[in-house]
């Protein structure tokens, strides 16, 4: 089985989510999504989420072709999901942080060897979570 591993906040879903885990579902057989936590959201965005990491845990749950959704780990590049999880492909999204190249270095210091895809945008202009935050 090939086990393909999504990362992202969720918060206040929208269209642009669904495409991103609708092309890294098509890349493998199984989806396993890693909703971030509360801190993971402050860290990365310098913004409270709208929603609770456990709402947004069961928004990503109840997606029809989502396999599996867990929570993220608590502490930032500790990568101890990747290690739990060893799955064959990571698939990131178009605006995601991670630098494909230290992030491959860095799971190799793990052993671990998953393919990193970038997954392609689909209209950030209108279904970035970036511009729908700025509505409010």
């Amino acid at each position: 089985m090939r086990k393909v591993m999504a990362f992202g906040t969720f918060d206040c879903l929208h269209p642009g989510h669904l495409d991103y885990l609708m092309k890294a579902k098509a890349l493998g057989k199984y989806l396993l999504v890693v909703v971030a936590r509360n801190s993971g959201v402050r860290a990365i965005k310098q913004r409270e989420p709208v929603n609770s990491e456990q709402d947004r845990l069961k928004l990503i749950q109840h997606i029809d072709f989502v396999d599996e959704a867990v929570l993220g780990d608590r502490e930032m590049r500790k990568w101890g999901v990747i290690k739990k999880h060893n799955p064959a492909i990571i698939a990131l999204g178009y605006d995601q942080w991670a630098s494909i190249p230290s992030l491959r270095k860095e799971l190799s210091g793990l052993h671990l060897e998953p393919k990193i895809v970038r997954i392609k945008a689909y209209g950030p202009e209108k279904n970035s979570s970036r511009n729908f935050s700025r509505k409010f």
